[in-house]
């Protein structure tokens, strides 16, 4: 047993995740809640949902800027995870700095000014800088992010500002988890509200309906069962590990992955008219996904999960296969589940 699961048996560890009602908060939750070590779970979000689950508390509290105290939420707790974002509005980019950045260094100050021994915070493959799709890099890969992307500007510059802040606070413990794509049934109407918006017919995510598969040059990623992230989420709370944590699964996704998983076929096809085609539908409005993020898919590298296998003695239960086939039967099915982000 681990120092700080000896000190957790002994009176339990109380531990507040923050956007505990997304995608990753809910499977976080669900993770930290089954340990013998952990007494209790604070969620906190925007809007507390009708999803109760047992040995939790919710607490509806903005990190933006102008928000809520967090110190005073934060006071007494043994760890603080956070998850907290905002993807979109895309066009927007100054409304998702001010919550995804500023809210989450609201939270990293809160958290030292509270005196949280443990701060888990959720980076992304998006803080890394482009990279090779031949081979796997581990978490020394620089993370400069995308610039032209929001989404790996704000995840880079907190990973810079993190540097900064363990030179500051070196008694604070903090962890960064870089997860691959995060998938799993019950966030399926989510993630397509997010990403394709509301023009994308569920039937055309039927084999049927999918004829063919555009085989782009750079279009390889890694995809993680969100339950299988959580499980890593919850080792970092409990073990006395610091620094960065890539997490991946099994096999790499590419055209002919997306294609044998919708009975369609992979054709080659030159990047340019996919990404101009992209580009007009987000200046429109018809998709919310903005082409400065397509772009930043194509260049991430691949990730080595070695140092999670190994100090956090952690292994996907999912292939990346079986996350997005499960996804995608949740888009079929209009999966959701009692809380604001994930209703269906």
């Amino acid at each position: 047993m681990t120092d700080t699961a000896r000190d957790a048996a002994d009176g339990g560890l109380r531990v507040v995740v923050t956007g505990a009602t997304g995608n990753v908060g809910t499977s976080v939750v669900e993770a930290l809640r089954g340990r013998p070590e952990v007494a209790s779970v604070t969620g906190v979000a925007r809007r507390a949902p009708d999803w109760q689950p047992e040995g939790t508390t919710w607490v509806a509290a903005d990190v933006d800027p102008d928000g809520d105290d967090l110190v005073s939420l934060f006071r007494g707790a043994d760890a603080v995870v956070h998850l907290a974002w905002k993807f979109q509005p895309t066009h927007d980019p100054v409304t998702t700095w001010r919550t995804n950045v500023l809210g989450s260094i609201r939270v990293f100050e809160a958290a030292a000014a509270a005196g949280v021994p443990a701060l888990v915070h959720a980076s992304s493959v998006g803080a890394y800088s482009p990279g090779p799709k031949d081979r796997e890099v581990d978490e020394s890969w620089p993370t400069h992010g995308w610039p032209q992307a929001a989404y790996c500007r704000e995840k880079s510059y907190l990973e810079r500002y993190l540097d900064a802040y363990e030179l500051k606070h070196p008694q604070t413990r903090v962890v960064r988890m870089r997860p691959g794509f995060l998938f799993k049934r019950e966030a399926a109407s989510e993630q397509r509200r997010i990403f394709a918006g509301s023009w994308l017919p569920t039937q055309w995510v039927r084999p049927p309906f999918v004829p063919v598969i555009p085989d782009l040059p750079g279009l390889k990623f890694q995809a993680l069962h969100t339950d299988d992230a959580a499980a890593a989420f919850a080792e970092a709370v409990l073990r006395p590990v610091r620094g960065a944590f890539n997490l991946a699964a099994d096999p790499p996704v590419d055209a002919a992955t997306l294609a044998g998983l919708l009975e369609a076929r992979p054709l080659r096809v030159p990047l340019p008219p996919v990404r101009a085609a992209l580009s007009a539908a987000w200046r429109l409005r018809l998709v919310p996904a903005s082409p400065d993020l397509f772009d930043a898919v194509l260049r991430l590298p691949l990730m080595d999960s070695a140092r999670a296998r190994t100090e956090l003695d952690w292994e996907p239960r999912y292939t990346a296969v079986e996350a997005l086939r499960e996804f995608l039967e949740g888009l079929r099915e209009h999966a959701g589940m009692d809380t604001a982000p994930l209703a269906s």
